[in-house]
């Protein structure tokens, strides 16, 4: 796919791939590429937030929806924003307890015009 990573901060996480090596037969990002790449976004999201709580932990994805709202024809870039610190805290509490525990995230490919092309949700569950 040719994923790099953009930005890897405290407030979200953004992943880029070239649209050639995902092209489809119309000439726009293939479906699945546009599924990927906002698993990978949220996937690495939740495995930064354990890196950085000191864990180390497996990360699986448990459920995964992808809406489809418009053609990519250009590079794919796909922006998963941390949730809200009180997600987090119950996250960890949850973990530290249980030794799993899941969390729901949210990725957007970006589009033309600003739009979203693809809105993607998932829930993603981390394992001690």
């Amino acid at each position: 796919m040719g994923i790099r990573v953009i930005e890897s901060g405290t407030q979200r996480l953004i992943l880029e791939a070239p649209l050639e090596p995902n092209i489809n037969h119309l000439g726009s990002a293939f479906g699945g590429s546009l599924h990927a790449l906002p698993t990978l976004a949220c996937y690495a999201a939740l495995w930064m937030l354990l890196r950085e709580a000191g864990l180390d932990g497996h990360v699986v994805v448990k459920k995964s929806c992808a809406h489809y709202r418009q053609a990519v024809k250009g590079p794919l870039r796909a922006v998963c924003t941390r949730p809200p610190a009180e997600t987090i805290a119950d996250f960890f509490s949850d973990l530290r307890r249980n030794q799993k525990a899941r969390m729901e995230l949210d990725s957007l490919v970006e589009g033309h015009n600003g739009k979203p092309a693809v809105k993607f949700h998932g829930t993603f569950v981390a394992l001690l």
